[in-house]
């Protein structure tokens, strides 16, 4: 099973790699597969990859999902 998390994306380098804030862990996510990706997106993250750019609401609901499983939040 692949698993995708919401983060929002804080800073983009030059090289489009981007920091996102993922339950306020930071990690580094390329964003080649979503080039329209700017800062305070919310982006699935996959395997270090941006996958897609997804709406606010979406992503606040599943962060809150997910910190309702404590076992998960261990980023």
């Amino acid at each position: 099973m692949c698993l995708a998390i919401p983060g929002k994306v804080t800073e983009i380098s030059e090289d489009r790699i981007a920091n996102v804030d993922i339950l306020g862990a930071q990690r580094s996510a390329s964003l080649d597969l979503v080039p329209q990706a700017q800062v305070g997106d919310y982006v699935l993250v996959h395997a270090g990859f941006a996958i897609e750019v997804v709406d606010p609401q979406f992503a606040e609901e599943t962060l809150d999902l997910i910190k309702d499983f404590p076992e998960l939040c261990e980023i």
